[in-house]
């Protein structure tokens, strides 16, 4: 069994000049290398649209055989382009992309987008709008388990705080960093601290759900 995943800088493995910039999906191998190989096509800025354009969806789709895992999480970048509401493009695109992992004999995941941490006087701020209604609703029509990452992450910023959950994410003060020397409080991609904390829940939710080793003896039951 493979674990393939699709989405954009929040889940893609960063450049290593960028460090300790990281999406979640770069540390979810070592969380799982006991029972899937794990396989990240996710890519900064991608929307549902342009990872299909750019042949990234191609190439996951390529690789992928029958009980393979698929986890696909956008919103972030869809969010910012009109055709793509969520609602409209977004819900049609996640849609296409779940009959062909199905198709293939793979078993489609869809994920919530992380949570942005934007907090307005000392609250928690919503803002992905209806990304992860959507999501939670093609689950259930599709009868495809979800991984509510917009919830978790909320309720793990909520329960560290606006000022302790700031070391979940890309915060540098002027001169640290090399790459941005003149700082950078960035409060949407993650410090290695806050995407391994995430992976760590991601490989959790797929062990309760049955992907786990078991799942290997059996492949494809769950298609």
């Amino acid at each position: 069994m493979k674990i393939l995943l699709a989405g954009d800088s929040t889940v893609a493995a960063c450049p290593s000049y960028e460090y300790p910039m990281s999406g979640w999906g770069a540390h979810l191998a070592p969380e799982t290398y006991w029972w899937a190989a794990v396989h990240n096509f996710a890519k900064g800025g991608a929307t549902t649209e342009s990872f299909r354009e750019e042949g990234l969806w191609y190439q996951l789709l390529n690789q992928t055989v029958k009980g393979d895992l698929v986890l696909i999480q956008f919103g972030h970048n869809d969010q910012k382009r009109e055709h793509l509401a969520a609602r409209t493009g977004y819900d049609g695109n996640l849609r296409r992309m779940a009959a062909e992992v199905r198709a293939k004999g793979g078993v489609p995941v869809l994920c919530t987008s992380v949570e942005r941490r934007h907090f307005s006087n000392g609250r928690l701020d919503t803002t992905l709008g209806e990304y992860p209604a959507v999501v939670r609703e093609l689950g259930a029509e599709l009868e495809l388990d979800v991984l509510d990452l917009n919830q978790w992450t909320r309720a793990l910023y909520q329960e560290m705080g606006e000022e302790g959950s700031k070391e979940l994410f890309f915060h540098f003060a002027p001169g640290e960093h090399a790459h941005w020397a003149g700082g950078l409080e960035d409060n949407t991609h993650f410090h290695v601290k806050g995407a391994q904390r995430i992976a760590a829940f991601v490989a959790g939710e797929l062990e309760s759900l049955g992907y786990g080793l078991a799942a290997t003896v059996n492949a494809g039951v769950r298609v």
